[in-house]
């Protein structure tokens, strides 16, 4: 891998939960969720990005998204499940992948809304062609993903340093 590559990280949210009676954590993923997070799954491998890590939330939700996405992708990635992703706020998130090892170039952090919605907002100082106005327009949906690339080490991602270089949600797909 070439040195001047940049980093990858793509910010991916849950798929549509279910609503059951117990904690927000514990939510499982709707029928509907398990399929997104499957079409999800495999336009995340379409990317031909090769994911060195996951980093998940540690809710049932995310757990199970990632789960029923990886199986679409064409290596697994090191997985980390992580509390501090769970109800974090774009700062917070920013401070997990400040720690990523220098040796990781592609990372997919599986996560929440609005953390994950707002980190992209947050991260992106460039978009290419519609891709952010896509996303705000959308609303980062549920088993929605975002692409982002930067350069330099893990410890100097901040706001503004990356290039969101797409924006993907299920719904073309999958009619939902």
């Amino acid at each position: 891998m070439s040195v001047a590559e940049p980093r990858r990280i793509v910010l991916f949210r849950h798929a549509k939960a279910d609503w059951p009676q117990m904690s927000d954590h514990e939510r499982p993923l709707a029928d509907r969720g398990r399929m997104d997070a499957a079409v999800a799954g495999r336009r995340l491998g379409e990317t031909g990005i090769p994911f060195d890590l996951a980093l998940c939330s540690t809710s049932i939700r995310t757990r199970e998204t990632w789960k029923h996405a990886v199986q679409e992708l064409p290596h697994r990635p090191k997985t980390v499940y992580e509390e501090r992703i769970y109800e974090a706020s774009p700062g917070e998130l920013i401070a997990v992948l400040n720690e990523t090892p220098d040796d990781v170039r592609s990372v997919v952090l599986i996560g929440h809304n609005p953390g994950v919605h707002g980190l992209a907002d947050i991260l992106a100082g460039q978009a290419e062609d519609d891709t952010r106005e896509r996303m705000k327009a959308q609303g980062f949906h549920t088993a929605a993903f975002a692409v982002l690339s930067f350069d330099g080490p893990w410890k100097s991602l901040e706001p503004g340093s990356a290039s969101l270089t797409e924006y993907w949600a299920p719904t073309e797909e999958t009619g939902h």
